[in-house]
């Protein structure tokens, strides 16, 4: 695009993104707030040209480009001005994030900024801390609240693992629904603080939910060793990540199958795994699996908000040992 034409492109395409998105609020805001659900999406990409998503978190609006060679640095600014002034936000209430693919952008803790800004916000009738200006993701992925509501139903009197559980929001749901033990692992000491403070906020004891900084196959071979077993459990990986300690990297294409391997050695019979990921080119590979059921979820875990795109933003299996 010549120079001399990118300011009158950008401020059509400003006007598009900020006709639709205000449309979409009115239309899910009454619905959400009826189940106390304050952090929904309110544009995925949905204009082609338009490489964007924008989320609502109580009062807040996240805005994010997918960069490509293109990209310019006035683009999102624009977006996030058009954003406030039709929602009638003030500045500070918007928040512009930079979203590259590839494996470059697995790093869910990688600093944007050290504000050390956090807020409280609800989803139905549990609550969780968010940062929206630190980090790349805010602390809570709303496209999973179908799958944290299908464990809740499913954790009474169980025994609860959580792999790779980031902030906690499948932990707290596990809990609230009754739950016997709950077990949280992910390798960063960021998640697990913040996790601990997201079980504070829901009043949910030490006792009985542990938390577990650990590499996820150092963990499960523990496990496995000490005959720890569970009945339920969340089990959702990065589609990439490196350990530069180790000098070790996952790709969850090659390594899926070994990690659920791994996974079922420490479920009990008649235990149920959902196993969940983002790739976009995934394709499962369960056949070596001792497993008596596994189906694809997926349509029943994507929130309504999450469904106009033509692209899942997730893919979920509801596997049974």
């Amino acid at each position: 695009m010549e120079d001399s034409k990118r300011p009158a492109k950008y401020r059509e395409q400003a006007e598009m993104l900020a006709n639709r998105t205000l449309k979409r609020y009115h239309h899910l805001r009454k619905r959400f707030a009826r189940q106390n659900i304050e952090v929904f999406r309110l544009y995925d990409w949905d204009i082609p040209e338009i490489r964007a998503v924008v989320d609502w978190y109580a009062g807040h609006l996240v805005i994010a480009e997918y960069t490509r060679l293109q990209s310019t640095p006035e683009w999102l600014p624009m977006m996030g001005q058009a954003l406030a002034a039709a929602f009638e936000l003030p500045a500070e209430n918007i928040h512009l994030k930079v979203r590259r693919a590839g494996k470059q952008d697995e790093d869910r803790y990688e600093r944007l900024d050290t504000t050390g800004h956090r807020m409280i916000v609800s989803e139905r009738d549990l609550k969780f801390y968010v940062n929206l200006r630190d980090y790349i993701d805010t602390g809570l992925f709303s496209d999973h609240r179908n799958t944290r509501q299908m464990v809740r139903e499913l954790a009474g009197g169980k025994d609860f693992l959580n792999l790779y559980c980031y902030t906690g929001s499948f932990t707290c749901y596990a809990a609230k629904g009754g739950a016997r033990s709950t077990v949280s692992v992910d390798r960063s000491e960021t998640a697990i603080h913040w996790m601990r403070e997201n079980m504070e906020l829901n009043q949910i004891p030490e006792k009985g939910n542990r938390l577990v900084r650990s590499h996820a196959m150092d963990f499960l071979a523990k496990a496995g060793r000490w005959n720890q077993t569970f009945d339920l459990a969340v089990v959702d990986p990065p589609s990439y990540s490196t350990t530069r300690v180790r000098n070790q990297d996952f790709d969850i294409l090659r390594d899926h199958p070994a990690l659920l391997k791994a996974v079922l050695e420490v479920m009990r019979d008649g235990a149920v795994v959902f196993f969940s990921t983002n790739h976009q080119r995934f394709v499962p590979c369960f056949d070596d699996l001792k497993i008596s059921d596994a189906r694809e979820i997926t349509s029943a875990t994507i929130p309504e908000d999450y469904a106009s795109n033509k692209k899942t933003i997730h893919r979920c299996w509801k596997i049974t040992i």
